[in-house]
């Protein structure tokens, strides 16, 4: 099941904006994939980065990856529940397992991302 109010990248990530503020995590597809998450290297607050760009990264059983910025921004606060729990983002990934948030520099890079019907059909 897709969240209808999120919008996607195509590298599974999700962001929900309320505001000027948006909340990335990964998707429920992602973290099927990446199996049992073990560590989560956080990104740090007052971090800019650029819509596209390595925010920071997740470690599974199977492999690390890195999760990538779905706007513009600058990281407003980590997910530190992560850090005692990783596993929060494979039982709840649209939910307790959000990664961060950032505060939108530029509200044009949500026209850049997937609606959920189109997440849809790139899975």
């Amino acid at each position: 099941m897709i969240p209808e109010n999120l919008k996607y990248t195509k590298d599974h990530e999700w962001i929900r904006v309320e505001g000027s503020v948006g909340v990335v995590g990964i998707t429920d597809h992602a973290q099927e994939a990446l199996g049992d998450v073990v560590f989560v290297d956080l990104p740090v607050s007052g971090k800019s980065v650029a819509q596209g760009e390595e925010a920071c990264s997740i470690e599974s059983s199977k492999a690390a990856s890195s999760i990538y910025a779905p706007v513009s921004g600058t990281v407003k606060a980590a997910n530190e529940e992560l850090t005692a729990d990783p596993s929060l983002v494979n039982s709840d990934p649209y939910g307790k397992g959000w990664v961060y948030t950032i505060e939108v520099s530029n509200p044009a890079d949500l026209e850049n991302l997937l609606s959920p019907q189109q997440y849809q059909e790139l899975l």
